[in-house]
């Protein structure tokens, strides 16, 4: 089997189900921006060497394929697909919970770095951001675009704590953030 198919040499790209739209479309950019966030991930998983973390960091990128279907399919098609449930967004929580658990309060802001594993986590975060944005941008043309927001928003979050416990268990300081006076 080939890997090219020509069909988007024009421009243009398929839905599920078929419907072809602009390569350019905020549809295509929301869930582009999600397989983004997914290689993110991905990469950020070549640098840790938690086997726990990386179990999790895989799952993640599992709910990130369901929400590309979710975010690839028109809202007026009756697929049967993923979805994104209430209790996805609870494991984040309680994941999040429990490395604050192993965390100092923070009261200040951190520079993302301290090692190849917490830069990109911070990447990863910031990708999420922005696709939580984009998907914001096409609610109005996504069944169930809700819930994928929602776990968007606490992957964010996820990200966050996960590069400081990152920190916590590879013993590197974190930056704080000086403002210029």
């Amino acid at each position: 089997m080939k890997i090219y198919t020509k069909t988007g040499d024009e421009g243009k790209t398929s839905l599920f189900g078929g419907s072809r739209i602009s390569k350019d479309h905020w549809q295509i950019e929301a869930y582009g921006t999600v397989d983004e966030l997914n290689s993110h991930i991905g990469l950020s998983m070549a640098f840790i060497k938690a086997d726990e973390v990386n179990k999790e960091l895989a799952l993640i990128q599992h709910m990130l394929f369901n929400i590309g279907s979710i975010l690839a399919t028109p809202k007026d098609n009756d697929f049967n697909l993923p979805s994104v449930e209430e209790q996805d967004i609870l494991s984040l929580e309680n994941q999040i919970d429990q490395m604050n658990e192993h965390l100092q309060a923070l009261n200040y802001f951190i520079l993302p770095g301290g090692s190849k594993s917490i830069a990109q986590l911070h990447v990863a975060r910031t990708v999420c951001r922005r696709a939580e944005r984009r998907v914001i941008s096409i609610i109005e043309e996504i069944k169930d675009a809700k819930p994928v927001i929602k776990y968007l928003n606490r992957l964010s979050d996820y990200l966050f704590v996960l590069a400081r416990y990152m920190a916590h268990l590879e013993k590197v300081t974190e930056h704080k953030w000086e403002a210029k006076k």
